[in-house]
């Protein structure tokens, strides 16, 4: 009776679906508990829904979020998919043109860029690298692509390196020098 009893106490407890990726219910309550992050995911689930009650029968339309953690441990969100944009009368409509999922790495000697940009060719790809920012444009008869990133330093656009293969674009970019190590002054603490 007992092992029958433990079991069904098994069963109804419930399993935080987020285990898996290493964060325990502290984070997770945390998480949802920080007013801007709720509020950021409630106004982007608001944009979503008008963009979907204004969607035209038979386009697919593609929206989403992704939430990153920086350095100070506070959730960054990021919005990715078919972007909202206004008719010449002011009614929302979803534009062709989609911003892709991305991710950005900061290494000690260059910035590697990945992009999601499935369905093109690598012939389609327009790449704009300036100062500290990189501008991926994709523009076919089915694709439509675009997305200006702020990149976390400035690089040397020369320098850079594109790679396209199964729909992911890899960019890397060397970075301009930093001040090399012991080029400051030491302070002796009494």
């Amino acid at each position: 009776m007992d092992s029958y009893e433990d079991d069904k106490d098994k069963r109804r407890k419930r399993r935080n679906p987020f285990d898996m990726f290493g964060f325990d219910d502290d984070f997770i309550r945390d998480l949802f508990n920080d007013e801007r992050v709720m509020d950021d995911i409630k106004r982007m689930t608001e944009e979503m829904m008008k963009m979907f009650s204004n969607a035209q029968p038979g386009k697919p339309v593609v929206h989403g979020f992704k939430i990153n953690f920086g350095p100070d441990g506070k959730p960054h969100i990021e919005d990715f998919g078919n972007r909202q944009i206004k008719s010449p009368d002011g009614e929302p409509l979803i534009s062709e043109e989609r911003e892709p999922l991305t991710d950005i790495i900061e290494g000690d000697d260059d910035v590697a860029v990945t992009v999601e940009i499935p369905g093109v060719e690598k012939d389609d790809i327009d790449l704009n690298v300036e100062g500290d920012s990189l501008v991926i444009n994709v523009n076919n008869v089915k694709r439509k692509y675009r997305k200006r990133l702020n990149l976390p330093c400035d690089v040397i656009p020369k320098t850079t390196k594109a790679t396209y293969k199964n729909g992911v674009l890899d960019v890397v970019i060397k970075r301009k020098d930093r001040k090399k190590p012991g080029s400051g002054y030491k302070v002796n603490v009494e």
